[in-house]
């Protein structure tokens, strides 16, 4: 409890002091040290993800908000685990937009059965059923989660799974939409 106070308060005498000098680098630890900084934004080509009933939704429909854009599938372990940390997420911070999209052959009554034990309550269900966008933004292996920024350009990338729900997590995706 004293460690996450104390991560909580630094975090925000670094916001508070002066946003957009806010180190984002040095907060990343544990897990988030795989988090990848762009230094400069780099932009998504157009997608379109479908729901559940098959509706058409672009990318550019979450212009506007910060993303947090996971690539997952059924079948990945690491997915699995990391996907009830994100509806965490989600739930905690409700001004981003955390979007999982299940990735290549993924049937929707599987997607909907793992959010149904996994207790997952605050995501949609996005597919990328041909792996469109996976391709075209480099994703060659799974769970794979690109942080993007309200122009809907990519500011970071993490490679493999994390506790998305972690203090430390919460805290980066803060620090990045305070303009650090």
């Amino acid at each position: 409890m004293r460690a996450k106070l104390i991560a909580v308060l630094y975090t925000a005498m670094l916001l508070g002091a002066n946003p957009a000098a806010a180190d984002v680098a040095a907060l990343r630890t544990g897990d988030m040290k795989k988090l990848a900084l762009h230094e400069t934004p780099v932009d998504l080509p157009a997608a379109v993800f479908l729901d559940e009933a098959d509706a058409e939704h672009p990318l550019a429909d979450w212009r506007g908000k910060w993303v947090v854009l996971n690539f997952w599938a059924t079948w990945c372990a690491p997915c699995r685990e990391e996907m009830p940390m994100l509806d965490n997420l989600q739930a905690a911070m409700p001004e981003l937009a955390v979007l999982p999209v299940a990735t290549g052959r993924n049937a929707v009554e599987g997607i909907q059965r793992f959010y149904a034990e996994a207790g997952v309550k605050n995501l949609p269900i996005l597919r990328d059923p041909k792996s469109d966008l996976a391709r075209s933004v480099g994703v060659m292996a799974l769970p794979v989660t690109v942080i993007l920024n309200p122009e809907g350009q990519e500011v970071a990338r993490l490679i493999g799974d994390a506790h998305w729900d972690s203090d430390n997590a919460k805290a980066i995706l803060a620090a990045l939409m305070a303009g650090g």
